[in-house]
């Protein structure tokens, strides 16, 4: 009985594990309009594609969660090519997260200080279902978020690692915490 139970749920890992792998979302259409952009820093093209959005009229303000403590809005400008008048106006750095929960609470903040009812989640797409998890337990009621996922080429270990890290998040709501 025991080994047939721990076969089963070795099958729905592996299930899970091969659907996580192998369907990774998407990017959002550029028509898609919302109130904001969150990018959440990380791997290469994140920051580039939420500019982008921002420069093609899809979002008129962007949040940046994570940025580390020693990058200064002119620094920041000057790595990404961004106009100083799009810096003043549209672009928050946020300096208080230092992972995927506090890039949520960090955004949730920001959201409600900025009254937005929609956000564009900017992520690589191996990262886009936890970083989804992690912000719909922080944002305020009513909010809606849509998926704008980087295409990226993660490794097997790094699909594993995130895999086990959904799971345990998916496994800590269920038991409400």
């Amino acid at each position: 009985m025991f080994r047939r139970l721990f076969a089963f749920a070795m099958l729905i890992w592996l299930f899970g594990f091969l659907w996580f792998a192998v369907a990774l979302p998407g990017p959002l259409p550029g028509s898609v309009h919302t109130d904001a952009v969150i990018v959440l820093t990380g791997s290469q093209g994140r920051i580039e594609h939420a500019l982008d959005v921002l420069k093609e009229g899809s979002a008129p303000r962007l949040l940046v969660s994570g940025v580390a403590s020693e990058v200064k809005p002119k620094e920041f400008a000057a790595e990404f090519n961004v106009p100083s008048r799009l810096m003043a106006c549209c672009i928050t750095l946020g300096y208080q997260a230092y992972d995927t929960h506090s890039n949520a609470l960090e955004a949730a903040q920001w959201v409600k200080q900025h009254r937005a009812r929609s956000v564009r989640l900017v992520t690589a797409d191996w990262h886009m279902r936890r970083a989804m998890l992690e912000l719909g337990r922080e944002m305020p009621a009513g909010v809606r978020v849509e998926r704008d996922a980087v295409p990226s080429q993660p490794s097997f270990s790094a699909l594993l690692l995130e895999y086990h890290k959904l799971l345990a998040r998916a496994a800590l709501n269920l038991m409400g915490r």
